[in-house]
């Protein structure tokens, strides 16, 4: 009975020490900015300025999926014409995305554990994104913060909304961040931050 014991001790370690190296997507935020009225001649306006940014989520190492307009520009969203695409980018090239430094702009990131069914969703989801955006990217409509919403919930994470829902009530990353940030403090998740620049005026949280 005790070398039963031990036999099955020693199978199931492995399987506990596996368990405890779970899964996770990391949600990256790119702040909003514009410069200081000091450094208006040397700092560069940024697409969206202030409040604005980008968001992204980090599905494995150094790939960062996120939602981007692709020719032309459309101010409402329209179904039939999708002008939006979903592209991966290092994390150096995503906070360099607006145009600013990466190594100097304000920046947040929520570790988020998964499931081995929500990574598996996940995964999909990237695959499928990225070979058809399923909706157009626009001004009143869907873009980086709506998008990011939309995988977040449709693994679990952020309660569900309508597509019309999604895009009116996440329309800047500041809203998706509120939301993320309020959850992350609930299940005890991660949240790296990083200052940015003093040249510049940074969206607050």
């Amino acid at each position: 009975m005790t070398r039963f014991l031990f036999i099955l001790f020693f199978y199931l370690i492995p399987g506990i020490c596996y368990s405890q190296d779970t899964p996770s997507i990391k949600v990256h935020f790119l702040y909003g900015s514009k410069p200081q009225s000091r450094y208006e001649d040397t700092e560069p306006l940024w697409f969206g300025g202030k409040p604005g940014g980008h968001a992204g989520i980090e599905y494995r190492n150094d790939s960062i999926i996120d939602f981007v307009h692709w020719g032309r520009f459309h101010w409402l969203q329209k179904r039939g014409d999708k002008h939006g695409r979903f592209k991966v980018h290092s994390i150096k090239s995503f906070y360099a995305i607006l145009g600013g430094n990466p190594d100097s702009v304000k920046r947040a990131v929520v570790i988020v554990p998964l499931t081995i069914l929500q990574k598996q969703l996940m995964d999909s989801l990237v695959v499928n994104y990225r070979r058809q955006s399923p909706y157009d990217y626009a001004l009143v409509g869907m873009r980086c913060a709506a998008a990011t919403y939309d995988i977040l919930a449709q693994l679990g994470i952020l309660k569900h909304l309508s597509f019309r829902k999604t895009y009116l009530n996440i329309f800047f990353p500041r809203k998706l961040r509120k939301r993320l940030f309020k959850k992350a403090r609930k299940s005890n998740w991660a949240i790296e931050r990083q200052d940015g620049s003093p040249k510049r005026k940074w969206d607050k949280d």
